[in-house]
């Protein structure tokens, strides 16, 4: 059977631990040529040898998505190194939860700049490329936040269905040259906890995902599918969910 893999170059935020990691790690295995961006060089740097020295091909640069030039350099980089980009796998997210009415507006902000306007960038550095070429993919990273709505994730949730709501009309717009597709993990364990502010919600968070969370690798499986397959199929929506999950 073809791979579908090999050989593609695939950009990927977020890439230095979580769902990034694994699908970079994923990816690599199976032949393609992974363009690394996130903030923490020394993770990235770490990563990269990684893939090297198991017989990938991986570079990286240090990318904050909230800085429109930093996703235009991870596209050049591809460009420069690998002569093209196939895939652009926007993952890098961020998660605050609280009540609306706590008016923590710059954790909104924080996370409009990082899982909305992140995402758009990653797709204005990306669509020129792919317009040149005829061909790409464009692979969001959402969540199941934004299907099923619940109290203290009212904002993120809104930012990932930002996102879904504007691939889909990329995906409209887009004619038989551009696929997009959009995966929507459920608990993943990953470091996105980690970095949620309200002890309480941390600790509930990180309860729960210590209970019923899945493995990064779910995701990236799921990314590996969508990309391996036949250039005049687009692979629309995936949600992978513990099963425990409700």
């Amino acid at each position: 059977m073809e791979n579908g893999i090999k050989d593609k170059v695939v950009a990927i935020t977020g890439a230095s631990s979580g769902i990034g990691k694994a699908t970079a790690i994923m990816l690599a295995k199976q032949g393609a040529r992974v363009v690394l961006g996130a903030r923490r060089a020394d993770r990235l740097e770490e990563l990269t040898h990684q893939i090297i020295e198991a017989g990938g091909q991986a570079v990286y640069v240090v990318t904050d998505v909230k800085q429109r030039n930093d996703l235009l350099n991870l596209v050049q980089l591809a460009e420069e190194k690998f002569g093209r980009l196939d895939v652009i796998v926007n993952n890098a997210g961020i998660g605050h939860l609280s009540r609306i009415d706590e008016l923590q507006v710059e954790d909104w902000e924080e996370m409009i700049d990082v899982n909305l306007k992140g995402v758009l960038y990653g797709i204005a550095a990306a669509l020129p490329v792919f317009r040149k070429q005829g061909s790409g993919h464009i692979v969001n990273i959402i969540s199941t936040s934004g299907i099923k709505i619940v109290p203290l994730q009212g904002v993120y949730a809104g930012t990932k269905n930002a996102v879904r709501t504007i691939a889909e009309a990329l995906r409209q717009e887009a004619g038989d040259q551009l696929r997009v597709t959009g995966i929507s993990p459920g608990f993943v364990n990953t470091e996105l906890a980690d970095h949620m502010k309200d002890p309480g919600i941390r600790a509930a968070m990180m309860e729960q995902i210590d209970k019923i969370a899945i493995s990064p690798d779910a995701i990236a499986s799921a990314v590996a599918f969508a990309i391996s397959q036949p250039s005049n199929v687009d692979v629309g929506d995936i949600v992978v969910r513990p099963t425990a999950q409700n």
